[in-house]
């Protein structure tokens, strides 16, 4: 079981140093490109800045590079279901963290031991024309003893709505644009 699940999020896609600088420092970072692959170099790098900045670093979707480097955790997205994510030797304080966007999909989570649910998405946003909304958001978080972290569309518009839903935290990427 990890010793703390950081409650604030950020994804980035690409190693800016000057981006995660503008970030608040209890903000933690995954690592998320499925586009271009990253290696371990590069995963050095970015936890090497991270851990200079006092910053949690997790990588999505590659649960064995995430423990060959030694990260705080990885994160898979609702679209791997696979079970035997669990097969790799990983330390204690190792984080899973997993999303979800429906019952179906937090089953699953559960059973890849995950510590942490992203349920999403919460808001409206450029990429989801659909939304839970707060209503179905608080149902579906309700149905795992999980930790919830809050994911899509939060932005400071919206931020203060946070406070009528049972997230534990929240992620954000327009949030720190």
């Amino acid at each position: 079981m990890h010793n703390k699940i950081p409650p604030i999020f950020t994804f980035i896609s690409e190693f800016k140093k000057e981006e995660i600088l503008k970030l608040n420092k209890n903000v933690a970072i995954i690592f998320r490109n499925y586009i271009k692959l990253p290696n371990k170099r590069m995963i050095l790098e970015i936890k090497k800045f991270c851990k200079k900045e006092g910053r949690k670093i997790f990588l999505a979707n590659n649960f064995k590079l995430a423990v060959d480097t030694n990260l705080d955790g990885v994160y898979i997205p609702s679209f791997n279901k696979s079970l035997n994510l669990r097969k790799f030797n990983y330390r204690k304080n190792f984080a899973i963290l997993g999303s979800a966007h429906n019952m179906k999909e937090i089953r699953i989570k559960e059973k890849q031991g995950v510590e942490a649910i992203f349920i999403s998405p919460l808001f409206r946003n450029k990429n989801y024309k659909k939304n839970l909304g707060i209503v179905r958001f608080n149902i579906l978080s309700r149905l795992t003893n999980k930790k919830i972290i809050a994911l899509g569309g939060i932005n400071k518009n919206n931020i203060n709505k946070l406070k009528i839903t049972n997230a534990y935290g929240f992620s954000g990427i327009s949030y720190f644009n």
